[in-house]
């Protein structure tokens, strides 16, 4: 988002920026669209205005002894495809949010602001208000603040309808408070909180074997998904944040994992010390619809799914057993989808599939 004003010079003969496929006019236009839901994200500790060379944000050292910085970057990836394909894109913003705050939330940290990277082929300043409208939803529900960003219109480089996005999270934890799975041991409990599909990963593979292999197509209502492809496809990322945060003052939360690229089997190894690894019991969760298609339709192996995809576990937490039950039914009673999914076992850094 450029978050200042230019004035262009529309008098000038010759070549001008505009001419070469960057239109300044637009970008302005594309500020004032925004610059409402990107204020509505604001929380304490935000200062100065919209404009500046860099966001301001100042840190409540009386809330934390010994204040850490955490900070996380991602991108959407070949989700974008799809987003451009529907022609929609007021939510892509919440998958760039949540694929950077989930991670940090994994250290035990709380999101404090939000920075993110837009580079379009042409910029349509609708477009860009509502690519950003969907960053600020996701901001809002992780409880930061979108305080500043770039919108960089690159003609010759991207497509004319073509854009990415890429986003940069901060927040902050107390040392003493770092989650970093170093307790973890044989014996504990992982429960496992519900994706909402897909969320941002697999793309590539599911997009070849619903779209080319099968034949879907986006606007159709594909049996048992309960609403069309696109739709399914467009689902947010869930955002654990304000369902997690609140454990931690609670109890002993001894490991978290985001599951992302890589599914189970490669992200809660990330975490485990060394001597430890996870027995998760298949059928303790229920697999959305999607993943069953996508495995029916590519013949795609088990090891193959587990490896890409969430198979509907977005995020995961390592209680001690003693605790587990607690845990859970915290999390039931605020609304959360939760599920004992496995324990930690002694082995070697490895997941196993039961």
């Amino acid at each position: 988002m450029p978050w200042k004003r230019v004035v262009s010079l529309s008098n000038e003969s010759g070549w001008t920026y505009a001419r070469a496929g960057v239109d300044i006019t637009a970008g302005n236009r594309a500020v004032e669209l925004m610059k409402e839901s990107v204020k509505g994200t604001w929380r304490p500790g935000v200062l100065g205005e919209l404009g500046g060379f860099g966001g301001l944000f100042a840190l409540d050292t009386r809330k934390y002894k010994e204040p850490v910085l955490v900070s996380g970057t991602d991108g959407v990836g070949t989700k974008l495809r799809v987003a451009m394909m529907l022609d929609r894109h007021d939510t892509i913003g919440i998958d760039a949010v949540a694929m950077c705050v989930n991670d940090i939330l994994v250290q035990g940290a709380e999101p404090l602001f939000f920075l993110d990277y837009l580079a379009v082929g042409r910029l349509v300043p609708e477009k860009v208000a509502d690519i950003v409208r969907g960053v600020a939803e996701g901001c809002r529900q992780a409880g930061c603040a979108l305080i500043g960003g770039e919108t960089a219109e690159m003609p010759g480089f991207y497509g004319e309808d073509e854009y990415d996005i890429a986003g940069f999270a901060v927040g902050v934890v107390d040392r003493e408070k770092i989650v970093n799975g170093s307790r973890i041991q044989p014996g504990d409990r992982l429960i496992g909180l519900a994706s909402s599909g897909l969320h941002s990963n697999g793309y590539s593979l599911a997009r070849k074997v619903l779209l080319e292999a099968a034949g879907f197509r986006l606007a159709e209502e594909v049996p048992g998904l309960g609403r069309t492809l696109g739709e399914e496809m467009l689902a947010p990322t869930r955002i654990y944040v304000k369902t997690v945060l609140p454990l931690l003052e609670r109890f002993d939360i001894r490991g978290m994992a985001h599951i992302t690229g890589g599914g189970l089997l490669e992200n809660l190894p990330r975490v485990f010390p060394q001597g430890t690894a996870a027995r998760i019991r298949r059928g303790s969760w229920p697999v959305p619809a999607v993943f069953n298609l996508i495995q029916q339709h590519g013949a795609v192996g088990d090891g193959e799914m587990y490896r890409t995809f969430n198979m509907g576990i977005g995020f995961v937490l390592v209680v001690p057993a003693g605790e587990a039950e607690s845990v859970h039914r915290e999390l039931v009673s605020s609304g959360e989808r939760a599920y004992h999914i496995g324990e930690i076992v002694s082995g070697d850094r490895e997941v196993i599939l039961e």
